[in-house]
């Protein structure tokens, strides 16, 4: 009975001892939430991303790119943003949200303006990747669709 209760212990520690870790040195993210996916002129549009990283040093770069689906190509329709992320003290195994957000076509102080089409409703949608000091570089996530309205 002793030894049947000592092979499972074992493999019960052979499993957990071998599961495979989410963290790993390419910086990870992933969309945890956005406010809304319809704007108008004045509204603010708030993306929080989960981040995780083997080495914890994240503290390099936060690009954001919107693509207008409506109007290609006007200003903003490309890269829009190279967000330094603010320096801290690295921890292995690091977990937090990136908070992330736009004044659709107003001056709201904190927060970097974007604008759509102009003369009709926008839909666009926002591509981020994440570098670390490192240079490791994230994949590429997209967000769903976002209708600007004018």
């Amino acid at each position: 009975m002793k030894t049947k209760l000592l092979i499972l212990l074992a493999f019960t520690a052979l499993f957990y001892g071998c599961k495979k870790s989410t963290y790993t040195t390419k910086p990870q993210i992933s969309i945890k939430s956005i406010n809304t996916t319809t704007l108008s002129q004045g509204n603010l549009l708030l993306f929080e991303l989960n981040f995780t990283d083997l080495e914890g040093d994240i503290q390099d770069t936060l690009f954001i790119q919107k693509i207008s689906r409506t109007c290609p190509t006007t200003p903003g329709a490309q890269f829009i943003s190279k967000n330094k992320v603010p320096n801290f003290t690295p921890t292995s195994n690091l977990k937090g949200i990136l908070e992330v957000g736009y004044a659709y076509n107003a001056n709201i102080p904190g927060y970097s303006t974007i604008s759509g089409c102009g003369t009709k409703n926008d839909t666009a949608y926002f591509k981020f990747w994440l570098k670390d000091k490192a240079k490791n570089v994230s994949d590429t996530i997209s967000s769903t669709n976002i209708v600007l309205l004018k």
